[in-house]
């Protein structure tokens, strides 16, 4: 299995016509990935890469099953897009979209709640599924199929963490990149629970950062979970000084009361195995005997 997306899922590409989406989406559909349509207002009724374009995902909807959407559109135009993706109750959308405002992330969080679509970002790489389904901007090459899930709030450490899996000879079930950006879809626990859920995944890393309180969320809900599969997490940033300016929420709502050294000590009781470099990870699952 996988989660979220696999070889069947039937994609939309919102904005399918720009410069970086179009290269991504080439390379998506030469992995495999089941792009069934595009959007774009000024190419809407032709086709693009052989994909057919629509005016909107409502058009698209009209004429095929579609399962989820990959948004290649400018920050400012985020809403509207994840507005089109929720009202035609698709399952899943994964915005890479940098610099979202944040009264905007707050309205699309509004969007999101009690609908059925799930969102992967913004800010993110994506996810892909190792042989299946590249939603994003992952380097493909560097993935294999396995049994280990990645969850990552730092899109460059998630290239590594994929890395020491495949050192270790496990690979990776789904590598999912939860967004770098102050607010962002779906927090670790959706994602925690639908790993547990998986039958091919045997083992997690999580990867978090300093900039937020995603981390303890994440920490508080593994230690309700009655079977656990193990979690290798990182927190990067520890060496990062609390005396200085940085702008980000975690910091500016905690004062610093809660730090890197904080958020290990919560994974670590929660029961994860708490790592201190991202080079220690592949020693760790190894010390886990999975079988692959």
């Amino acid at each position: 299995m996988s989660i979220l997306a696999d070889k069947n899922t039937r994609v939309i590409v919102q904005g399918i016509t720009g410069t970086q989406a179009s290269f991504h989406t080439k390379k998506s559909l030469e992995y495999g990935t089941k792009i069934v349509a595009g959007t774009s207002l000024h190419y809407q009724g032709g086709e693009h890469l052989g994909v057919p374009v629509f005016k909107d995902v409502a058009e698209a909807k009209k004429e095929m099953q579609i399962d989820a959407s990959l948004m290649f559109v400018p920050a400012r135009s985020l809403k509207n897009a994840v507005r089109e993706a929720v009202e035609s109750e698709l399952s899943l959308i994964v915005s890479i979209a940098n610099g979202v405002p944040v009264h905007d992330m707050l309205e699309i969080k509004a969007m999101l709640k009690g609908s059925k679509t799930l969102m992967i970002g913004p800010n993110t790489p994506g996810l892909i599924t190792p042989d299946e389904a590249r939603l994003g901007i992952f380097p493909e090459n560097l993935h294999k199929k396995g049994v280990v899930g990645v969850i990552s709030r730092s899109s460059t450490l998630t290239y590594e963490a994929v890395i020491e899996t495949n050192l270790a000879g496990l690979g990776q079930s789904t590598v999912i990149g939860l967004g770098d950006d102050m607010i962002v879809g779906t927090d670790y626990r959706e994602i925690i629970k639908r790993f547990m859920e998986d039958d091919q995944t045997k083992a997690l890393v999580l990867l978090g950062k300093t900039d937020s309180l995603y981390e303890k969320t994440a920490a508080e809900y593994y230690v309700t979970l009655a079977n656990k599969k193990p979690i290798i997490a990182l927190i990067a940033g520890e060496a990062m000084p609390y005396n200085h300016i940085m702008g980000y929420a975690g910091d500016i709502i905690t004062r610093g009361r809660i730090t890197v050294s904080d958020k290990k000590r919560m994974l670590k009781n929660a029961g994860m195995i708490v790592v201190d470099s991202i080079n220690q990870i592949h020693g760790e699952l190894q010390k886990l005997n999975l079988e692959k």
